[in-house]
């Protein structure tokens, strides 16, 4: 061999050698577990050459999928309270990891409640005198006592954040009873002579309707409301789609940018709390005639999605969607609670919009390990159906969380209001398994519904070319999962009720 062959040969030989870490960096993972009690456990492992089971799941590299835009959070006066309870370095803390781009959870969207939701401290408007249809007495204050505070408390480690929002219930004269509420309660004090308004008669109300936390079987609601609580008279229509104008323009103000409105939260939740419930002649009526129109002409930039649906009575939600009238207006649609269960068939109907989960469910204020499976299991379902955003409820609760109105609910993150002391919960590292590696502009390419065996999995590949792989054991026994990522696989032993998420560099 001449000299010059041998150099050429060396160098050829270096080349190949330099080249091989990058080649087993490419089938290389990192494997983070999570297990009640033992959270965010890291290890190392590399793709294999062969399966040991049929494959669960199959990636080639030409799925389109659904590019997500944002996991989010909700803004209530309780959490800001529940901060309170805590030194600044622990707000600090917390913020952080809830919000900044380097911290836990990365939420980059946060939802509004427009007048007070069951998560405030009491019953409020932003304009509670009657008859006030030139909102003359329109204002934000209470707002700047709570919710602004909170909201400028997390700018500070996202100055980033968007937001959207939509209202519990109108101002309370705006409404045919003349009250908040939907049904008369101990927590309230509305009228129970007026509870007949709801199905035309007291048969089946309920005030504790809402709380079977998700167990509910069958159709949810059990019965649609026979009339709109919302009065229908044109000047009020009018005057409440100014009212969202009106609030848009204030938090403007305040440096809060709203990008999108929703017309009603939970129409199909009957509350002895903050609510309103419509017709489907009526969420077509208000959104088409008056939202819409009155956005377009003050508001262009703000974007109108239809919901919260949180009604499987696909029926129903189809009879809203089919007004081509209404189908030219919306940008979206938001899903919740029994929402999901007609999520998929509903996307299949209407492909070109955006879907979003508009809220987590609440749980019963246990924060247990149950919640955070039940909660790991909600994200996948929601995301691996299409949903673009998914928002959290509370971020942060006193213990069993429990609201003016009677009701225990969950939140990420508990405080002991005796001690002061916090900690993160189930829940909280169910939601880091999802957005700590997937971020906006990843995209949904495959999702494995939850098996029998408790095994389900949603794939996302990252905007670097990465695949995030997020899986859940939710059974009682160890289970392998097994991915094939084109010609290599993932075989990983899962232990039972556990999360995962795996990061691959291919």
């Amino acid at each position: 061999m001449t000299t010059k062959n041998w150099k050429r040969a060396v160098m050829l030989a270096a080349c190949v050698l330099g080249l091989m870490p990058i080649s087993v960096q490419a089938q290389s993972y990192q494997w983070i577990s999570s297990t009640e009690g033992l959270y965010w456990q890291k290890k190392h492992g590399k793709l294999k050459s062969k399966a040991i089971q049929e494959p669960l799941m199959a990636i080639d590299g030409t799925e389109k999928g659904v590019t997500l835009k944002a996991w989010g959070t909700t803004f209530n006066e309780l959490d800001w309270d529940a901060l309170l309870l805590l030194t600044r370095d622990e707000q600090d803390e917390i913020l952080h990891n809830l919000f900044s781009p380097n911290g836990d959870l990365k939420f980059t969207r946060g939802r509004i409640p427009m007048n007070a939701n069951d998560y405030a401290r009491s019953w409020y408007s932003c304009d509670e005198v009657r008859g006030d249809l030139e909102l003359r007495y329109f204002n934000i204050e209470r707002d700047k006592r709570s919710i602004i505070p909170l909201i400028r408390a997390a700018q500070k480690f996202n100055p980033t954040l968007t937001f959207w929002t939509s209202p519990w219930s109108p101002p309370s004269w705006m409404k045919i009873t003349g009250d908040y509420p939907v049904v008369s309660s101990r927590f309230n004090q509305a009228d129970n002579r007026l509870d007949y308004l709801l199905y035309g008669s007291t048969e089946d109300v309920d005030e504790d309707e809402m709380k079977f936390l998700g167990e509910r079987q069958g159709k949810f609601p059990h019965r649609l409301a026979t009339q709109d609580y919302f009065i229908q008279d044109p000047r009020y229509l009018q005057a409440y789609a100014n009212f969202f104008c009106r609030f848009v323009d204030a938090y403007k103000e305040q440096g809060i940018p709203i990008d999108m409105v929703i017309y009603q939260n939970e129409a199909y939740s009957y509350t002895p709390y903050p609510g309103c419930a419509w017709t489907a002649e009526g969420t077509i009526r208000f959104n088409r005639d008056y939202l819409a129109p009155t956005l377009r002409k003050h508001h262009p930039e703000v974007k109108l999605y239809l919901g919260t649906f949180n009604t499987n009575r696909q029926d129903h939600v189809e009879k809203i969607l089919s007004d081509k009238g209404l189908q030219a207006c919306i940008d979206g649609v938001a899903f919740q609670w029994e929402g999901r269960e007609i999520l998929s068939a509903i996307r299949q109907q209407y492909p070109d919009y955006h879907y979003i989960c508009s809220e987590s469910e609440c749980g019963n204020g246990a924060m247990d390990w149950k919640a955070g499976e039940h909660t790991f299991f909600l994200i996948s379902d929601n995301v691996g159906n299409g949903c673009d955003e998914w928002f959290n409820w509370n971020f942060l609760l006193p213990k069993q969380g429990t609201s003016p109105w009677g009701w225990n609910q969950n939140a990420l993150i508990e405080v002991d209001p005796e001690t002061r002391q916090y900690r993160y919960t189930a829940e909280y590292y169910a939601v880091k398994h999802f957005s700590h590696y997937i971020a906006p502009g990843s995209k949904m390419i495959n999702y494995l519904p939850k098996r029998d065996n408790g095994l389900l999995a949603v794939v996302y590949r990252t905007p670097d070319g990465k695949h995030v792989v997020v899986a859940g054991n939710l059974g009682d026994a160890e289970q392998t999962f097994t991915l094939k990522l084109r010609q290599k696989y993932l075989n990983a032993p899962l232990a039972a009720h556990s999360f995962h998420t795996f990061i691959i560099n291919n």
